[in-house]
Order: structure tokens, then sequence, then C-alpha cells
């Protein structure tokens, strides 16, 4: 699998640079970028940018473009925005296969509390250009948000905590200015905003990295 996807990684890039000159009639100051995004379609031609705020995908399309031309590196969506039906179909698949609501909540949250509904999450891939976005996407506003999944990133204007689990969010709703944590409205970031009442301890972060994307937040 490792040597595939270096060979179709490798097919990619060509396809790009071959698709430059015409991307230059199309759009001449931005050719290398469309042809990016074109050659990234290919690779990953089930993804779907619909849906998407227009901060978001801008954040996004440029975000890979520099990873994709600056450090040879492939990103591409695996679930973007999603309606609220689809997201409460999602969330009711996972309380089925938990058992329990409470434990569906680490994995997925209801159409309401979801940024995916609100065309704001990215679930990405591979694991290689998620690991680059998390190291270069606040430039872009592009944030990890859950320590137990690599693929899921939302755009925010401010970075934000990053939570133990997507559960996590209710919990700090409610208890999160007992830790000198307030929330920031709009695009909703959480930001350290400590008071000087603040207890400096927080509760420890899970260390539990997911592998199954078949389920997101």
């Amino acid at each position: 699998m490792a040597i595939k996807a270096r060979v179709l990684a490798a097919v990619t890039r060509f396809v790009a640079v071959l698709l430059v000159p015409i991307a230059f009639c199309r759009a001449p100051g931005h050719a290398r970028f469309l042809a990016c995004q074109w050659a990234l379609g290919m690779r990953f031609p089930a993804e779907d940018l619909r849906g998407l705020t227009p901060e978001t995908l801008a954040a996004f399309t440029h975000a890979r473009a520099e990873a994709f031309w600056r450090d040879r590196q492939l990103i591409g969506l695996t679930s973007g925005y999603r309606d609220a039906a689809q997201q409460h179909q999602i969330f009711t698949a996972e309380v089925q296969r938990t058992g329990s609501v409470t434990a569906a909540r680490r994995r997925v949250l209801p159409p309401q509390e979801s940024s995916h509904v609100r065309g704001l999450a990215l679930d990405v891939r591979p694991t290689e250009g998620a690991r680059w976005l998390e190291q270069h996407g606040g430039r872009y506003g592009l944030y990890r948000i859950y320590d137990n999944e690599w693929w899921h990133f939302e755009y925010r204007t401010v970075a934000p905590v990053r939570l133990p689990h997507p559960d996590a969010s209710a919990w700090l709703s409610e208890h999160g200015a007992a830790y000198g944590l307030c929330q920031i409205y709009g695009n909703e970031p959480w930001h350290d905003a400590l008071r000087s009442d603040a207890d400096d301890s927080w509760p420890p972060r899970y260390a539990d990295p997911a592998d199954d994307p078949r389920t997101q937040p």
C-alpha cells in the first residue's frame, strides 16, 4: 500500500505539472494553484467541496496548494459539509453501534453541534497530509480540533484549545469558566483567557489517536 501511495502521489504531481499550461490559459495569475486543484480532484475523485463556507473553502484549497508545490504533500478531502439529516444518520448509527449516547458523542456529534453541518469542518487524508496540515494549517485558520481524530480540522479565526474528543466541547461549555477558558462566538473557537482566580489545573488530555475515519463529528 505504501508503494502504491507513493506511485499515485508521483503520478498526481506529474499530472499537475502537465496541467499548468492549460491552467495558465484559464487563470494566468493562478495557474499552479488551479493545476493543483485539478490534479488533486483526479487523485481523490470522491471528494466534494460543495457546502463549505467560502472562508473554509479558500483556506483549504490554498493550504493544500502550498503543501503540494512546496513540500510535495497531497491532501484530499474525505468529508466536508454534511446536511443535518446526514449528520443525524451518522450520529444515530454510532449510538446504535456503541449502545450509548455518551460513548457515541466521543466520536460523533449530533447535527445541532456539528461543525460539518455549518460548513466549517474538514476530514482529510492521508495521514501524511493531515500531519502537514496540523503543522502548517494555522497560517490559513485550519486547526486540528480533537486528540482522538487526526483527520478532523476546522476553520477558526482564533487558534482553539485542542480537545481530547468531540464530547469535551460540551464539558467546556459547562465547566470551562472554572478553568479560565472562554468561548468566542461566531466561529466558536476556544482560547486561553486565564482569569486571575483561575485554577492552573486542566483535565488531562487523552492520547488515543483513532485510525478509523468512518465516523467523525
